[in-house]
């Protein structure tokens, strides 16, 4: 069965949750007979071909990125085209509008389904203009694919009458051997994590909706060190803010390798996931720190990561923007001796839903299911 991916970027561009998403729906499934292939934009798609381990990767070229969506030209359109004749399953990833556009304007033969990851949340107006191209795409896919049964039911979207009969549920998920078996344990010296000094760990783009910044309030109210591991947009503003606050326990890693972040994770005393919106949809990184049997505190926002994160089972789910509910959360997990018994309960969790097994089972079905029904 050839299978077809597409999204607006892909690596080796800079890496994303999206991203990383895609590469594990690819090395799942094709240990179950799937070809895949990911048609994707960069802005220097040479070589304009990529043969990477999980999959064949197809490059246009993205020509501009009005607020984050690549966009292409005629082109594209054409090869696009070309690769959806010759696959037997389309798989979009949403939002991406200028895959809508393709989807609309080439009319595949082919059966499709999308895996719907995020609401359109800050680009409001924006949405608005979206929006009939979006109901036009979403009702044109055979299945919509929610990533928790959190989001399928608080979503405006996936609940919409006209789609509902549509959406079913398959969880994102990870498999281990897709990562690195060692870490890299230099990385601690570096940031001075003495063995058995306990530490909270982030690991993501620093972005708006993170909510690092309610992070870094807490961090003065915690007898241990907080890494935040990334890059993005917001490190100056964050790293200002912790000066100012004298949270002098605060370590700014910056990009780490994937060996760097297994042994991070490896050491944390938890993962700490404070995005305080919706465009938080899921949360990959608590799979990734639940695979390793970390425990887990995230917020209640009524997205995918209370999905993963199960409260007072796998860690703590607070309210958002709530220093003293996150402090508090990070303390009970110092003093309570709960860390090894939540972190067991989240590898357990990751077994049984995250897993690459689990993923790969599910997608193969979902593919088979409509090609059977055209």
């Amino acid at each position: 069965m050839q299978v077809l991916h597409v999204y607006k970027t892909y690596f080796p561009d800079p890496p994303g949750g999206l991203q990383e998403a895609i590469r594990q729906f690819c090395m799942a499934t094709e240990k179950l007979g799937v070809a895949n292939t990911i048609f994707t934009l960069s802005p220097s798609p040479d070589p304009k071909e990529l043969i990477r381990p999980e999959a064949k990767v197809v490059r246009g070229r993205s020509f501009m990125v009005p607020a984050s969506c690549d966009l292409g030209g005629p082109a594209d359109a054409r090869l696009f085209a070309s690769l959806a004749k010759r696959a037997d399953v389309l798989h979009y990833q949403f939002p991406w509008p200028f895959a809508d556009l393709l989807h609309l304007l080439v009319r595949p033969e082919v059966p499709a389904v999308l895996t719907y990851h995020s609401d359109i949340i800050r680009q409001r107006w924006l949405g608005a203009i979206y929006a009939p191209l979006m109901w036009r795409m979403l009702r044109s896919v055979q299945v919509i694919v929610a990533t928790s049964p959190n989001y399928a039911q608080s979503s405006p979207v996936l609940s919409h009458p006209s789609i509902r009969d549509k959406v079913r549920v398959i969880p994102l998920g990870i498999d281990e051997q897709t990562y690195p078996a060692e870490g890299d344990e230099s990385i601690l010296q570096k940031l001075e994590l003495e063995d058995g000094q306990p530490y909270f760990l982030f690991i993501g783009v620093l972005r708006y909706y993170k909510g690092l910044h309610t992070l870094i309030e807490a961090a003065t109210r915690i007898k241990a060190k907080i890494v935040i591991a990334g890059s993005g947009p917001e490190r100056e503003r964050l790293v200002k803010q912790a000066q100012e606050l004298g949270a002098v326990n605060v370590v700014f890693a910056g990009q780490v390798s994937n060996r760097e972040k297994v042994s991070l994770l490896k050491k944390c005393a938890a993962l700490v996931l404070p995005s305080h919106l919706r465009s938080e949809a899921f949360g990959m990184v608590l799979v990734e720190a639940a695979m390793f049997g970390r425990p887990l505190i995230s917020c209640e926002m009524g997205s995918g990561t209370t999905f993963v994160n199960a409260h007072e089972e796998t860690g703590f789910a607070v309210p958002p923007e709530s220093p003293q509910a996150l402090a508090q959360a990070m303390q009970f997990l110092l003093e309570e001796g709960l860390a090894n018994k939540m972190g067991l309960a989240a590898r357990q969790r990751y077994e049984r839903l995250f897993s690459g097994n689990a993923l790969g089972q599910a997608y193969a079905a979902l593919y088979k299911d409509v090609l059977s029904h055209g």
